[in-house]
């Protein structure tokens, strides 16, 4: 609860049961109350009992103060002033956190119109990062909360308090969507998450990450109401610390803000984490959000429908977006497979393994030396091109296991080798598109001429390997056919909006129209951004 704001300031609370009463400076939480003073703020705990937390006894909310000030100094100190008794008939009946009251405009949410709102975004990245990085790792015993069994089970827990909501507030089918998508990502990632707790990422963070609790100084931002009444919601993964203020952004500023934080905490992190687990995570709190305001909603508060209904919405389209994708693009030579993979790979933000190159990785070759042969011998044979595609499969294996999407260049021409990766799909519960580029075999011929002049480049393409591969290349009914005779701009563009609406040939696909100059600068934002909201108008019908 940002108790530093002026009540006469203050809107309507979007996310909190918040009361203010003006004419005595009061704000009042479902857990507190909070005394305002022109340049103090003094925060009690009441004496309430709710789902998770019982401050009914004295004796809890003393020590529940005392905690919570501690912790939140670490953060803040020179927003933490100290701690006040109430002292009656000798005894003390209640103690308060005195803070420094803070400007009510300068809160992060606030300033999502400012021009400089990217600045505070980054400044806000910068000091969560410091905040993770002077806090140990926490030991494996001690991080019970960050397992993949703990997650499910909080899942589980969001889903038993929004099932009696599914029709009235919240239709079936996006109920039915979440708990698909949620159970889907958990299935294949159990090696993800242990990974994140033997590499240290479980820290004691700050557990309600929200825009209202980030002020942004001109000496740089403060963090305020760290959560301090359970270390289990306290103690998680720093990227779903992260992910809190990620939801927040998201809905309060838009999808690219919410990006551009994860981007600068990788940056400030000296880490690049798993897109589809901050995209989990940010759906994971959303969902949070979304049971407390049915919660509220079931204590007659009539205006929590539109946020429960808001962020499920906004869950389900995280959970879209951060979907684990294997992605093959194929097609025959010449037909600029490779192009179209690349920069599917660098708009979606996938890792890209290619056929040309693992080839000459175990022929023990340069990328660019190069083994022309006839076709179907050599290092081109049947038999050395089953073990070109088990061991892309056996890297892409690693990859997705660990929250990494992947695109898979090459021809694709066998659908065994298809079916191989379909098998794959399934075991890691990753979503499998196939893309089928194609071109005229007259284009793809003059294309291979021109590569050949050069030679820098791995692949081996001939226009005789082009006819072979015509003649040779078993049907793909289950592909998305993309016409490379278009632009490169055009082809990835097509690419990726079937891949991320999950469409095939005929079917709605968002637009999401670049130039060639966009395909080498900020194309993961361009396209995330707006694959999101066409999400945003799919689920909502408009």
């Amino acid at each position: 609860m940002a108790y530093s704001l002026d009540p006469a300031d203050r809107g309507p609370a979007p996310d909190d049961d918040v009361e203010a009463d003006q004419s005595q400076a009061v704000i009042e939480t479902h857990l507190s109350r909070v005394f305002l003073t022109p340049d103090r703020a003094y925060k009690l705990l009441k004496p309430v009992t709710t789902s998770f937390v019982d401050f009914s006894r004295r004796a809890d909310r003393l020590a529940a103060t005392t905690q919570e000030f501690e912790l939140n100094k670490v953060m803040s100190p020179d927003v933490y002033l100290g701690l006040a008794d109430v002292v009656e008939n000798g005894e003390i009946a209640e103690r308060m956190i005195v803070m420094r009251r803070l400007p009510a405009d300068r809160q992060l949410d606030r300033l999502a119109d400012a021009p400089d709102f990217l600045d505070h975004v980054r400044e806000a990245a910068r000091l969560i990062a410091t905040i993770h990085a002077a806090e140990p790792p926490v030991a494996r015993a001690e991080a019970e909360s960050a397992t993949i069994e703990a997650l499910a089970a909080n899942w589980n827990d969001n889903f038993d308090a929004l099932e009696p909501l599914a029709g009235p507030l919240v239709p079936a089918e996006e109920y039915r969507l979440v708990r698909q998508l949620v159970d889907g990502f958990l299935a294949g990632r159990a090696t993800l998450f242990e990974e994140r707790i033997d590499q240290g990422w479980i820290r004691d963070g700050h557990g309600d990450l929200r825009a209202e609790h980030v002020f942004c100084l001109d000496d740089g931002p403060r963090l305020i109401d760290c959560l301090a009444f359970s270390d289990d919601f306290r103690i998680t993964d720093v990227l779903n610390d992260v992910a809190f203020l990620a939801m927040d952004l998201h809905r309060l500023a838009s999808p690219a803000a919410a990006m551009w934080l994860v981007k600068y905490y990788d940056e400030f992190s000296n880490e690049r984490h798993p897109a589809a687990l901050a995209h989990h995570y940010v759906a994971y709190r959303a969902h949070v959000r979304a049971k407390i305001a049915a919660i509220r909603f079931g204590q007659g508060l009539a205006e929590a429908a539109d946020e429960v209904t808001a962020y499920h919405r906004l869950a389900l389209e995280q959970l879209h977006v951060g979907q684990v994708r294997l992605i093959l693009v194929g097609g025959g030579a010449g037909v600029g497979k490779s192009t179209v993979a690349g920069g599917l790979a660098d708009a979606l933000g996938c890792t890209l393994l290619r056929s040309d190159e693992i080839r000459k990785d175990l022929a023990g070759m340069a990328y660019d030396e190069h083994a022309f042969v006839d076709a179907g011998t050599g290092i081109y044979s049947p038999e050395f091109t089953d073990r070109v595609y088990r061991e892309m499969l056996r890297e892409a294996e690693l990859l997705l296991a660990r929250g990494e999407s992947v695109v898979l260049d090459g021809s694709w021409s066998s659908d065994a080798r298809r079916q191989w990766a379909r098998d794959l799909a399934g075991r890691l519960s990753a979503t499998i598109s196939e893309i089928h580029c194609s071109a005229p075999l007259a284009v793809a011929k003059e294309r291979i001429a021109r590569r050949m002049a050069s030679l820098h480049n791995p692949s081996d393409a001939t226009p005789e390997i082009a006819d072979h591969l015509a003649a040779h290349f078993d049907r793909w009914p289950e592909a998305v056919k993309i016409d490379t005779k278009q632009s490169v701009a055009g082809s990835i563009e097509d690419a990726c909006s079937r891949v991320m609406a999950g469409v095939r040939d005929g079917a709605d696909a968002p637009s999401a129209k670049i130039d060639e100059a966009a395909l080498n600068s900020e194309t993961v934002e361009f396209f995330l951004t707006r694959i999101t909201a066409w999400h945003r108008r799919r689920i909502s019908g408009s």
